[in-house]
């Protein structure tokens, strides 16, 4: 695959403004791209071969002498790369950048996000799993950063079932669920996420070896 320049984006880029009434020129004072037209701020386009911090730390300057500022780098194809793209142009908005992008083939200028202030949508249902499983967490078994290996809530409360199990025998779901105050201790068992449990018949289980191994192993996992 060619190797792409930034010259590359700087016709399709200029040709999308003039067609908006923009007289455009290059390079103005460091800057890649520059529109100008009567009824609107100057328009800044950082033009670069790929996503970059030191892209994103030219365009926030940027930001110093005009409020209308894009980054702009070609189009890749795949679900990888649009996947990219769409993480990139969220981090733009909220540093109040647009973005755009050239499809090299035809010339195509596609523009993901325009300039302006950030206003954050919250996710109610996100925020509630966090406290959620910050409640449900016993005590504080993980270090932060830790990549991989993760003590979670689910794993916290299938090894008190296990820890259980180990001591009474195979038992009932409702009866585990009483003894170790885990509600769901029924749907844990019968999921079998970890490979832990044995179903001994309708209602009834047991622990497998790997669920007693796991009770004197305790580590964390994903």
């Amino acid at each position: 695959m060619a190797r792409v320049a930034e010259t590359d984006l700087y016709a399709p880029v200029k040709a999308f403004l003039q067609a908006q009434g923009f007289e455009v020129k290059a390079e103005i004072a460091g800057v890649d791209v520059m529109a100008c037209r009567d009824d609107a701020p100057p328009v800044i386009v950082e033009l670069k071969a790929g996503f970059s911090l030191a892209l994103l730390h030219q365009a926030c300057e940027r930001l110093a002498v005009s409020e209308t500022v894009y980054v702009c780098v070609p189009r890749q194809t795949g679900r990888a790369s649009w996947k990219a793209l769409q993480a990139n142009v969220r981090l733009c908005r909220r540093l109040g950048l647009g973005v755009m992008t050239v499809r090299l083939r035809d010339g195509l200028v596609e523009v993901h996000a325009d300039p302006g202030p950030y206003a954050p949508r919250r996710a109610p249902r996100k925020t509630a799993r966090l406290l959620r499983d910050f409640a449900r967490l016993q005590g504080d078994p993980n270090t932060g950063g830790t990549r991989g290996q993760v003590m979670t809530p689910y794993r916290q409360d299938a090894l008190t079932i296990a820890a259980h199990l180990a001591v009474s025998g195979a038992a009932k779901g409702a009866e585990v669920a009483r003894a170790t105050g885990v509600a769901n201790a029924t749907r844990v068992m019968a999921d079998n996420h970890y490979g832990w449990f044995v179903r001994i018949r309708t209602g009834i289980y047991d622990l497998t070896g790997a669920g007693r191994a796991a009770i004197t192993d305790r580590t964390p996992a994903a």
